[in-house]
């Protein structure tokens, strides 16, 4: 029989075939986003999906501060793949989109991405392309009338660092969700 589940880093077993939102764990989500690089590690230093989900979080208002947090979780699960390559993988997508619904199921998401929360993912990109020297001058499509951030520089961090900076923007703003 062929194994379907990873082991997280809490010891939980996900399973991929059977996963509830019971088998979301914020720790586990923290601990893998900070491990994962971005741009499937084709840069001059290790830049974390962890922070780049602070850093979105950060560019959006505070009533989407969360959901920017979260944008990318499901990648703790089905890890970053670029998305020229996603797009060329429909089960992929499908089994993203089954963790993504759980994740958002668990935390009380929004079922869809907001559309303040996609441009903010673009804008990273965009500031992600000016500082960390990936700007060669090609055109992006998908950055198309996206301008990069002037609030924010990217200084890319250690993964414990980005885990320890996800972890403490997460309290920060379930804090700020028990108060509204």
């Amino acid at each position: 029989m062929k194994q379907t589940f990873i082991q997280t880093y809490t010891g939980k077993k996900f399973d991929y075939l059977t996963a509830t939102a019971d088998d979301i764990d914020i720790e586990d989500i923290a601990n893998a986003l900070a491990n994962i690089c971005r741009f499937a590690g084709h840069l001059p230093e290790f830049y974390s999906v962890a922070q780049h989900s602070v850093l979105c979080s950060q560019l959006v208002p505070v009533e989407y501060a969360f959901e920017a947090l979260m944008h990318d979780a499901a990648e703790a699960y089905v890890q970053d793949i670029p998305a020229p390559l996603k797009s060329l993988l429909p089960d992929y997508r499908r089994m993203e989109t089954m963790v993504d619904d759980l994740i958002r199921n668990k935390f009380g998401l929004p079922l869809e991405h907001s559309q303040v929360v996609k441009y903010a993912d673009l804008t990273m990109l965009a500031t992600e392309r000016r500082d960390l020297e990936i700007d060669d001058g090609t055109k992006w499509d998908v950055l198309e009338g996206i301008p990069a951030s002037d609030l924010i520089q990217v200084n890319p961090l250690r993964p414990g660092q980005a885990f320890g900076l996800f972890m403490n923007r997460f309290n920060e703003l379930m804090e700020i969700r028990k108060c509204a």
